[in-house]
């Protein structure tokens, strides 16, 4: 909206309604003549306009997002975790920490968000580039010329010792390929007029355990071996070896590379750096919208008057501007949010790094005022005032009440936990079907059982996961079964008695404790590619009856006081071999490997469920726990009430056929009054 063309709602009109974002610091580009500032009266409009839309079809929203600065903050916060979401899972897929890490943000806007999602993904320190705002365009100025050629190869890695201690050998020819990749590389290099004094070369080997999919491009190391820098990065990516399968060549490479030009880099010493002192007066202040409500004076800093000023400072060492937060920094093509809590180190190059959470320094030790947030005793009116403010709620079990923007970031966070359970288990499983296929799902479940949130993983897992995990919890904890304790991991894959979906489909149920209860359940459930039976892969078109297709597992407890049951669990997957005319599992081996990968998986979930309760306290994720079951529900009923809308009737009627001609009949009534519908199969079979 705020660009002038007839836009929606967008992350920069939130950033102009808080002052986050600063119209006199942005050139006049915008409007239909793309002559006019930012428009930050049509952001307030059209946020004013939705609060007004909102509060008409739900009347409580207001209580708890009463003005149109709340409503942007909310936006805000549900952008920054639906970006934080993504890195949380690309890091943990690739095997890092994302807490030992640092966020280095690009673009215009990625400051002015950095510091918020640092903090959700608990990193400490953020680094802005002087360049930031058009990093890709200063990145395409320093590009390297790259000549790339590869060649396919079927052939097998061998290592061997060689003099040292330490040698290979690839295949028969290897160095040849190389030298004739390298050739051509350099000669196509060559044509772009560059002299092959400047040309420097790299050597590739596309590598993979025999039996996976997973390939891992490595480049020659002076001081190991591919096999070696292979398996170091196999094992930090998957979380484990495979010692006893030969190692794959898919494809030889070669890079031909003349380096772009190096940006000037102040000199390297061993001085220490010093503050800038005293720290000069703020370019502006502007009131601006934080975590707590408005910042009546915000200091905004411009970035260009501290290196002028650091440039005319006498003394030896580096000098550096340290700012702490709440304030705006202004770049000459981006703008600098630095959250409450965050200091800022402004280099003599103008390079920002952010310390989140970090203390106050002497120099500037006392925040800027705040406007008053203490709510009053006065009723909320109906109309939203544009200058009322929003204290954070002192969250108390019996005081908890349904925020819809909570409600999208626990949304967010419980699918965020799914979605790592998943990347786990494809990191550590070993099959094809669930390293390379990804045939698995995985779920999070209350204390009784019911679903609360799962990864976009398979349907049809999905949709009977509930009744598995409903079935543990109560056939555990029956009388004489002594109960489910931490440490206890439940199997189970029965489609009749224990929810399943088909045997191959082995469900792993672990409990989540926390202050010595049950608060969550994590579940996987993983196609394990045999499981015994009658034919291999364990689904027999022509099986008559349900042990030809393999093992059956009611309840199992697959680990039990942190123990992993490893006899009980292959006496069990041996034991269709026991009826004649059918095997045991024909791959031990990967069963338990992926089995193990699934109770990995689980742990992974439970680490970040503690931790999230950890984070925002147990009654408020229980609360929204139940808040988003609770909205699921009244979005289900509402697809069901349209349904009577769109097609006219309460009504449906659907019939198809198995194979040997036998109906399956389904006929569904909808009440369009509550959006409850009773499904009848009456006529099936």
């Amino acid at each position: 909206v705020c660009y002038g063309k007839g836009g929606f709602l967008s992350v920069t009109d939130a950033n102009l309604v808080l002052g986050r974002v600063l119209p006199e610091y942005f050139p006049k580009i915008f409007g239909v003549g793309e002559d006019q500032p930012l428009d930050v009266h049509a952001s307030r409009q059209a946020f004013q306009d939705l609060l007004a839309e909102i509060s008409q079809t739900d009347p409580a929203f207001l209580e708890t997002t009463p003005t149109i600065e709340a409503l942007a903050y909310g936006f805000l916060r549900v952008a920054n975790e639906a970006m934080c979401r993504p890195i949380r899972n690309l890091t943990q897929m690739k095997g890092f920490d994302i807490k030992s890490h640092k966020l280095c943000c690009f673009g215009g806007a990625g400051p002015q968000h950095a510091g918020a999602m640092a903090r959700s993904l608990g990193m400490r320190i953020v680094e802005v580039h002087r360049f930031g705002g058009v990093l890709s365009a200063y990145g395409l100025s320093l590009a390297d010329a790259v000549e790339d050629l590869s060649e396919a190869s079927n052939g097998v890695y061998v290592e061997r010792e060689g003099e040292g201690g330490e040698g290979e050998e690839t295949e028969e020819g290897d160095d040849d390929k190389f030298a004739r990749l390298e050739d051509r590389a350099k000669g196509g290099l060559l044509e772009q007029g560059y002299d092959e004094s400047e040309i420097r070369l790299e050597r590739y080997l596309n590598m993979r355990y025999q039996g996976t999919d997973n390939a891992i491009m490595i480049l020659q190391s002076p001081s190991e071996t591919y096999g070696t820098t292979f398996r170091n990065h196999y094992q930090r990516e998957f979380g484990f070896q495979l010692h006893d399968r030969p190692i794959l060549l898919d494809d030889y490479r070669v890079r031909a590379i003349v380096p772009g030009p190096t940006p000037e880099q102040p000199p390297e010493n061993d001085i220490p750096t010093r503050s800038l002192t005293p720290l000069p007066a703020p370019h502006s202040t502007s009131r601006s919208y934080f975590e707590h409500g408005w910042v009546e004076e915000t200091p905004v800093y411009y970035i260009e008057e501290l290196k002028d000023r650091m440039e005319k400072e006498e003394g030896t060492g580096p000098c550096v501007a340290q700012i702490n937060g709440p304030a705006i920094l202004i770049q000459p093509i981006s703008t600098v949010v630095l959250e409450i809590g965050c200091l800022a180190e402004i280099s003599s190059e103008g390079d920002i790094v952010m310390t989140v959470g970090a203390a106050p320094t002497a120099q500037n030790d006392s925040s800027p005022p705040m406007a008053d947030t203490t709510p009053s005793s006065a009723s909320t009116p109906s109309t939203p005032e544009l200058s009322q403010t929003i204290p954070v709620p002192v969250q108390q079990d019996s005081a908890i009440q349904e925020d819809p923007v909570m409600l999208s970031i626990f949304a967010h966070r419980f699918m965020g936990i799914a979605e790592q359970m998943g990347r786990t288990l494809a990191r550590t499983s070993v099959s094809v079907n669930m390293k390379e296929r990804l045939d698995f799902s995985c779920a999070l479940f209350d204390p009784k059982g019911g679903l609360v949130a799962n990864a976009p993983h398979i349907p049809v897992h999905l949709g009977a996961m509930q009744s598995a995990v409903v079935y543990q919890v109560e056939h555990w904890n029956a009388e004489g079964r002594g109960g489910i304790v931490e440490g206890d991991v439940m199997a189970s894959n029965h489609p009749q008695l224990a929810g399943g979906s088909h045997l191959p489909d082995i469900t792993v149920i672990t409990p989540v404790f926390y202050q010595n209860a049950v608060i969550f359940y994590v579940a996987s459930r993983g196609h394990h590619a045999d499981i015994g039976g009658i034919s291999p892969g364990s689904m027999p078109p022509h099986s008559k009856s349900l042990e030809e297709e393999g093992a059956m597992i009611v309840a199992f407890k697959l680990v039990k006081d942190g123990v992993f049951q490893e006899q009980g669990i292959r006496e069990l997957l041996e034991a269709p071999g026991l009826i004649p005319g059918n095997s045991g599992t024909r791959n031990m081996r990967d069963n338990l490997s992926d089995l193990r990968a699934q109770v990995a998986a689980n742990n992974s979930g439970i680490l970040l469920l503690q931790q999230l309760a950890n984070e925002y306290s147990l009654p408020l994720v229980h609360s929204y726990m139940n808040f988003i079951q609770s909205n699921a529900e009244v979005a289900v009923r509402a697809m069901l009430k349209q349904i009577t809308i769109t097609h006219q009737t309460n009504t449906l009627h659907a019939i198809d056929y198995m194979d040997d001609g036998s109906p399956i009949k389904l006929q569904i009534t909808i009440d369009p009054e509550s959006g409850s519908a009773t499904f009848d199969f009456t006529g099936t079979g």
